[in-house]
């Protein structure tokens, strides 16, 4: 209940933020051919974004079942996006400095334009976790999307939300509240990104006992076909330059415990 009220209250306080202005302490986003794009996977699904002037984290967690062995990602930045209120995605509290909570789903207009996409977080049509919210906006030049902790087929009118990005973030390891590996590839498939980066799945983090989703193997066996670039990093940085034009690659990261 703690956590829910904060939310609320960030909520609120953006809110406040956008009729003001939106005075914000970053930079305004000026998409810049030169500008690089720094993305930094804190395990699971929580990355944080450096780039174009501002630094975007998405879905900071509580270390808890599939993601116990993790640090917690207590780290600074300018705007957190929260695709569910799970604790595996949507433990806001306790972030340093003051940053834009942004965790329901619409366009907001923050330095970059970022767009919330809702769909279902269960194979019930959110009867049991209720909804993910997908994100996406453009850092650095470099459209992204993440999807957070989907588990519903893409529609035709998310699908039309979404585009074609530069960088899809795709859950791969299965259990009730997000996409299986074949899950993941018919998203893949339909996405059609440029470079896609498997997110939720099973690492060395996992507490046995209570995590029940799978490695990023099956998904990567499945995905036969499609080039796989494995970085010895937890840190990846792109230029657009960098993208691949005319093919699609999947890029897995290392979480450096």
């Amino acid at each position: 209940m703690k956590r829910r009220k904060l939310i609320r209250y960030a909520g609120a306080s953006l809110l406040a933020a956008a009729g003001t202005g939106l005075a914000s302490g970053f930079q305004s986003y000026q998409a810049q051919t030169n500008d690089s794009l720094s993305v930094q996977w804190l395990g699971h699904t929580c990355f944080l974004f450096t780039g174009g002037g501002m630094r975007v984290l998405v879905n900071p967690f509580r270390p808890v079942g599939c993601t116990a062995g993790y640090r917690p990602p207590k780290v600074a930045a300018d705007i957190v996006l929260i695709s569910s209120q799970l604790f595996d995605e949507g433990a806001a509290e306790g972030l340093p400095g003051q940053p834009k909570l942004l965790f329901e789903p619409g366009v907001y207009q923050l330095g970059t334009q970022f767009q919330g996409i809702s769909s279902a977080h269960d194979r019930e049509g959110g009867r049991r976790f209720g909804n993910n919210v997908a994100w996406k906006w453009t850092q650095a030049g470099i459209d992204i999307l993440h999807m957070g902790g989907a588990a519903a087929p893409i529609e035709i009118e998310q699908k039309i939300l979404m585009g074609r990005p530069d960088l899809a973030f795709i859950p791969v390891g299965g259990g009730p509240k997000a996409y299986n590996s074949s899950e993941a590839k018919q998203a893949m498939q339909v996405l059609n990104p440029k470079i896609t980066i498997p997110t939720h799945y099973r690492t060395a983090a996992a507490d046995d006992n209570a995590c029940d989703i799978v490695a990023v193997d099956e998904f990567l066996a499945l995905s036969e076909g499609t080039p796989v670039r494995r970085v010895s990093s937890s840190t990846l940085t792109l230029r657009p330059a960098d993208l691949p034009q005319d093919s699609s690659v999947i890029q897995v990261m290392s979480y450096q415990f």
